[in-house]
């Protein structure tokens, strides 16, 4: 599994929506690219003035993070993006 150091978290984007509310059926060319993601793992916290400040998110929370924050990366056929806890926005509740 990735651990994340730092102020970084693993989080794994979830899958847009195919159809409108309205019943439309999306193009993969029309669709949005997903802000909603799952955290899978989150690194220790940023170190300031010699203390761990403690991470706002944990591990199963849904978050919506920056449109094109971090970076991708692929683990054992699984897509994942790491990114730092300010490219969160907010947390799904």
């Amino acid at each position: 599994m990735i651990k994340p150091l730092s102020d970084r978290v693993l989080v794994k984007m979830k899958e847009s929506e195919e159809t409108t509310k309205s019943g439309i059926i999306l193009a993969s060319s029309a669709k949005e690219k997903p802000q909603i993601a799952e955290v899978i793992e989150v690194g220790p916290g940023k170190k300031v003035d010699g203390k761990i400040e403690e991470m706002s998110v944990k591990k199963g929370d849904k978050v919506v993070v920056s449109k094109y924050a971090g970076t991708e990366v692929k683990y054992e056929g699984e897509e994942y993006i790491i990114l730092r806890e300010e490219d969160i926005l907010a947390i799904v509740e």
